[in-house]
C-alpha cells in the first residue's frame, strides 16, 4: 500500500490518525480549515493534546504534510478519510453541518479525477446518513455514481482519547460499511497494512455499520453503569468491595472484565452522546430504548449523589478540593467529565471549591466567579481544602505521599472515587472514604468522626 492518503479534519482523532498512518510508511496529507493546525503539523508540532503524538510527528517527517486545500489533497491521493465533528443536536441526533461541505468539496475534486477514489466517513452519524445525505452530496457534486466511479465506506473508530494512537494501530476489530465489495476490500487492505495486530474485520452495509457503532458505545455505557450500580450497593453493605465483586464476575466469559471499574459517572465526547443518539433513533422509529434511557438517567444522577455525599461530609463554608477535571487521565477533554459537573453542582449549592487538573483548561469556570479557585499544583489544591475529592485518577495524584494529604485537628477527608490511593486509609490525619466499599456512603457525623480518631 503506497498510494497517498488524505485525512480531512486534524482534531483529536484526525491528527493522531494521520500521524499514525504516516508512521506506518504511508504518504499522508492532512487537511483542516484551521490554519493553526495546518501550521503545527508542518512544523512538527502536535495540534492537539495526545500522548505519543509529538514523538510520531518527528519520525513521520517527509511522509506527512498538511494543507487547507481539500480538492488538491483528494486529487493527489487514493483514499480520503472524513474525520470532522458531528455535533449533537438538542433532540439527540447528529448535525452534518461540517460533513456535507466536506463531501461537496471532495465531490468537486472527483469530478475531474479519472482514477477510482475511495471516500471513508469516520465521523459518527445516525443510521441512514452515509447512504443518504453523504452519498447524495458526493454524487451531486461529482456527477459520478458511488460504487461504480468512486467508492464510499463508513468506518468509525473505537478509540479512547489518551490512547488514540495505540487504539488505532491495535484495534479490537474493524467496522466497515461499504457501498460495494471492491470499496470494502480496498479499505480492509489499507487497515491490514496500518494495523500492528490482526483484527477481525466486520464488513456490511451502511445502515448496519452505523447502528453497530452506536450499539457498541451504548452497550459499554450500560456496562459501566452496572458496575457503578454495584459500587453504590457495596457502599451500603458492610465489608463489601466492588473491586472484589467485579473482578470475580469479569472472569465469566459472557461478561469480561473491561469497563467494570465501579466508580462515578462516565463522560467524554462519545459515550454520553452515542447513548442519547440511540435513544433518539429508537424513539423516531417507535421502538423501545428503555435500557439506554435508564442508563442515561442513572449516569446523570451520579454527580448529584456524589455532591450530596461531599456536602454531608463537609462543615458549612468549608472548601472542597477537586483533583481531576478531565473525563479521564492523559487527555485535556472535560466534556461531561464528573469533576467538572461536580464543581458546577457544588457551586450551585454555594460551596466554595478549589480545583486542579494537569491538563484541564482554566477558563471553564469563568461563569462561576468567586465560587471556584484554580490551584497552581495538586498539592496546593489539597492544602487549601478541608475535603478533597479524587475525581480523575491521574498518575501524579496517585503518587502524592500520604503526608501531603494529611491534616490534623481536624483530619482532612479524602473521597476517593476510584480507590486509587488506598494507602491513605491507614495514614494519620486523614479520614479516608473509598467509594465502592462497605460504609463509604453511610455518612458519619463530623463531630463524632473527629472524636473517634
Amino acid at each position: 500500500m503506497t498510494e497517498g492518503i488524505s485525512v480531512v479534519g486534524l482534531g483529536k482523532l484526525g491528527a493522531p490518525m494521520a500521524v499514525a498512518m504516516a508512521s506506518r510508511g504511508l504518504r499522508v496529507i492532512g487537511v483542516d480549515a484551521d490554519e493553526s493546525k495546518v501550521t503545527a503539523i508542518n512544523e512538527r508540532r502536535p495540534p492537539v493534546f495526545e500522548p505519543g503524538l509529538p514523538e510520531l510527528l518527528h519520525t513521520s517527517a517527509g511522509r506527512l504534510i498538511a494543507s487547507r486545500d481539500i480538492e488538491q489533497a483528494v486529487r493527489t491521493t487514493k483514499i480520503t478519510f472524513i474525520v470532522v465533528a458531528t455535533p449533537s443536536e438538542p433532540n439527540g441526533g447528529f448535525s452534518l453541518r461540517f460533513v456535507l461541505p466536506v463531501c461537496e468539496a471532495i465531490g468537486r475534486a472527483l469530478r475531474s479525477k479519472s482514477e477510482f477514489h475511495l471516500v471513508c466517513l469516520t465521523s459518527t452519524v445516525l443510521p441512514g446518513t452515509t447512504g443518504g445525505p453523504v452519498l447524495e452530496a458526493l454524487e451531486r457534486s461529482s456527477g459520478k455514481q458511488a460504487g461504480r466511479d468512486f467508492g464510499l465506506c463508513y468506518s468509525p473508530e473505537f478509540i479512547a482519547l489518551g490512547s488514540v494512537i495505540r487504539d488505532f494501530l491495535n484495534p479490537d476489530f474493524l467496522l466497515v460499511g461499504e457501498s460495494d465489495p471492491h470499496s470494502g476490500a480496498l479499505l480492509e487492505s489499507l487497515y491490514r497494512h496500518v494495523c500492528k495486530n490482526s483484527p477481525a474485520v466486520a464488513r456490511m452495509n451502511f445502515v448496519n455499520a452505523e447502528l453497530a457503532k452506536l450499539a457498541v458505545n451504548t452497550y459499554i455505557t450500560t456496562k459501566i453503569s452496572f458496575a457503578n450500580m454495584l459500587a453504590r450497593i457495596c457502599e451500603q453493605l458492610p465489608r463489601a468491595n466492588v473491586d472484589v465483586v467485579t473482578k470475580a464476575i469479569g472472569l465469566d466469559s459472557r461478561i469480561g472484565g473491561k469497563y467494570l471499574k465501579g466508580a462515578i459517572s462516565y463522560g467524554g465526547p462519545c459515550f454520553p452522546r452515542d447513548n442519547l443518539a440511540l435513544t433518539y433513533l429508537a424513539r423516531e422509529l417507535g421502538a423501545p430504548a428503555d435500557i439506554a434511557e435508564s442508563t442515561h438517567r442513572f449516569n446523570s444522577a451520579q454527580v448529584s449523589w456524589l455532591a450530596d455525599l461531599v456536602q454531608q461530609n463537609a462543615r458549612p463554608r468549608e472548601t472542597v478540593g477537586i483533583l481531576g477535571l478531565t473525563y479521564k487521565p492523559d487527555t485535556d477533554v472535560v466534556e461531561q467529565a464528573a469533576g467538572i459537573l461536580l464543581v458546577h453542582e457544588l457551586a450551585a449549592r454555594d460551596i466554595p471549591v478549589v480545583v486542579f487538573d494537569p491538563a484541564g483548561p482554566r477558563n471553564v469556570f469563568a461563569p462561576l466567579g468567586d465560587h471556584v479557585r484554580f490551584a497552581a499544583t495538586s498539592k496546593e489544591c489539597i492544602a487549601l481544602a478541608s475535603i478533597v475529592v479524587l475525581a480523575t485518577p491521574w498518575p501524579e495524584f496517585i503518587s502524592i505521599p500520604a503526608v501531603e494529604w494529611a491534616r490534623h485537628k481536624p483530619p482532612r477527608t479524602v473521597v476517593d472515587c476510584w480507590r486509587a490511593v488506598p494507602h491513605l486509609a491507614a495514614a494519620d490525619g486523614i479520614r479516608y472514604v473509598a467509594l465502592g466499599t462497605g460504609g463509604a456512603a453511610r455518612v458519619v457525623p463530623i463531630a463524632l468522626s473527629i472524636g473517634s480518631e
